[in-house]
């Protein structure tokens, strides 16, 4: 990337995190029950109907730890866990330009705190995600994603997909986040997100599992 084009990129990061924390909490609190609620009932109802069809269902998610500023996942992941027996992991980072690990995460296990401060869990490697949930500060209606910058969800979607596993990958986005009309380009390493959930609905519609 030339200089101009990080100044670029840069510039958009701090505007997107500026526009997100302007939002009031009380409509954050909010807005993360609804996307919690729409992620339920996305996935309840892809397993119905795969379940009719007599075809595999997912049972591994990778979600991520939210932090303070991100849409708050812990209490679906803890529901996803508890009540439907689904085995939840959280990314690792392992190294600076590695892509990221999963591992299995248990509600209320111990955890510890690793790059970027952001807590990871302490259990062993799970296999490889069903459904990849991805930390979103900007998006298309296209699915291209604005990350935070070093571009670990890039290496790990593309290392998945040249591994063969088949997932399908959600980015977790305010709607403040939404890039349409800005005439923003992607990268060529960006990959692209099979969806895009927001506080306002869907913005790259609902993929089928």
């Amino acid at each position: 990337m030339n200089e101009n084009k990080e100044n670029n990129a840069v510039q958009l990061r701090t505007r997107l995190k500026a526009l997100r924390a302007a939002q009031n909490p009380l409509e954050s609190n909010r807005g993360a029950l609804l996307i919690r609620g729409r992620l339920y009932t996305w996935l309840a109802t892809n397993v119905t109907r795969l379940r009719e069809e007599n075809r595999p269902l997912p049972r591994q998610i990778a979600g991520f730890w939210s932090m303070p500023e991100e849409p708050q996942l812990t209490p679906l992941l803890r529901q996803w866990v508890e009540e439907d027996g689904y085995q939840v992991s959280l990314p690792v980072v392992t190294a600076p330009n590695a892509p990221l690990a999963f591992h299995c995460w248990e509600p209320d296990a111990p955890m510890r705190e690793g790059a970027y401060g952001i807590q990871e869990p302490i259990g062993e490697l799970a296999p490889p995600p069903d459904i990849v949930l991805v930390p979103t500060l900007g998006y298309t209606r296209e699915g291209d994603r604005v990350g935070y910058g070093s571009g670990y969800y890039d290496r790990t979607l593309a290392a998945l997909k040249e591994a063969g596993h088949p997932f399908v990958s959600i980015g977790i986005a305010w709607a403040t986040g939404d890039l349409s009309g800005t005439g923003h380009q992607p990268q060529s390493h960006d990959m692209q997100l099979d969806g895009v959930l927001t506080d306002k609905g869907w913005a790259k519609p609902a993929p089928n599992l």
